[in-house]
């Protein structure tokens, strides 16, 4: 069988196995494998093909680097050189090489080198043949699992001792265990929230009054001309704090019947709201009422009493930030 051959469907047995979740190998593990190994030695030292069964251990150095000692033992082979009759021979092989692996997914390929003894003994004699190999080699492993894995590759020997090149090519099964788990990053720990703003403290605030009031003539419900500056300020806070509402409330003297009055009082009521109005305040926030002469703030026995009690008061009062 040719080499090219022989290698192709090694490689393609190891290949065909199913894949598993990638295992990379890290530093401090070891690996313990068994092997068969196709042996083709030089045709000038009259050596026929046969087997080598055997074992290695290594040791990574590193996440990639294996360094590997392995033994086998040969069968099925033939020795027949000068002085030696072609009887069945046995032998082994023992070796020590460095495996250095690429990438770090299931399937592994890696290049090797070292050097390996063999000796060789004839079955009905005791002559032994002994010879040292400087060694290359390369393949492919496939791990099954975390612990498991298939092999395949070939091995070239040049023969120190005779300067003749041989080759190996064969599989094997191996065990990874005592790996350490491959180092996790650790995450930056989050950044602490920042701190909310203190709140602002609360402005102090103070109540604030605004008065209307509004005297009418005798008998009368028009407006004064002097009056309504007074009621143009109370328009102009009442639209700079839209919250605030107000009732106008109407009042007469005593002159008069008490409905008559009462009605008086309504209709002054409600010309103040409507010049309210007219200032722009929103007729929804401006209530009216007319309480005749039910309340007086002065003596209606007198002209200036009752002068003081023909009137219409309102009064308005909002919170406002202290300054």
């Amino acid at each position: 069988m040719k080499l090219k051959n022989t290698v192709g469907i090694l490689v393609s047995a190891a290949l065909a196995v199913s894949a598993a979740p990638a295992m990379a190998q890290y530093a401090g593990s070891v690996e313990a494998s068994a092997f068969a190994k196709r042996y083709d030695g030089s045709s000038s030292r009259d050596l026929d093909h046969g087997g080598l069964i055997g074992g290695s251990l290594g040791y990574y150095v590193n996440d990639n680097v294996l360094l590997n000692l392995g033994l086998g033992t040969y069968n099925n082979l033939t020795h027949s050189p000068s002085g030696f009759t072609p009887d069945d021979a046995d032998g082994r092989l023992a070796q020590i090489e460095a495996v250095y692996h690429f990438g770090q997914s299931n399937i592994r390929p890696y290049l090797s080198g070292g050097f390996a003894h063999q000796e060789l003994d004839q079955a009905s004699s005791s002559s032994r043949d002994r010879t040292t190999y400087a060694m290359i080699g390369g393949g492919v492993k496939n791990y099954l699992n975390e612990n498991f894995f298939v092999s395949a590759g070939v091995d070239l020997m040049h023969g120190i001792d005779h300067g003749h090149t041989e080759w190996m090519a064969g599989v094997g099964l191996g065990l990874n265990f005592g790996a350490k788990s491959a180092p996790v990053a650790e995450a930056a720990p989050a950044p602490a929230p920042a701190p909310a703003p203190a709140p602002e403290p609360a402005p102090d605030m103070q109540s604030v009054r605004v008065e209307l009031d509004v005297k009418f003539d005798f008998d009368r419900d028009s407006i004064r001309p002097e009056f309504r500056d007074d009621i143009r300020s109370l328009a102009e806070f009442m639209k700079t704090y839209p919250s605030v509402t107000t009732t106008v409330e109407g009042h007469t003297d005593s002159i008069g019947s008490e409905s008559y009055n009462k009605g008086l009082s309504e209709r002054r009521a409600s010309s103040v709201r409507q010049a309210l109005v007219d200032e722009g305040v929103e007729g929804s926030r401006i209530r009216s009422a007319g309480y005749g002469e039910e309340r007086p703030i002065a003596d209606n026995s007198t002209n200036e009493g009752r002068a003081m009690n023909r009137r219409v008061e309102a009064e308005v009062e909002a919170q406002v930030e202290a300054r």
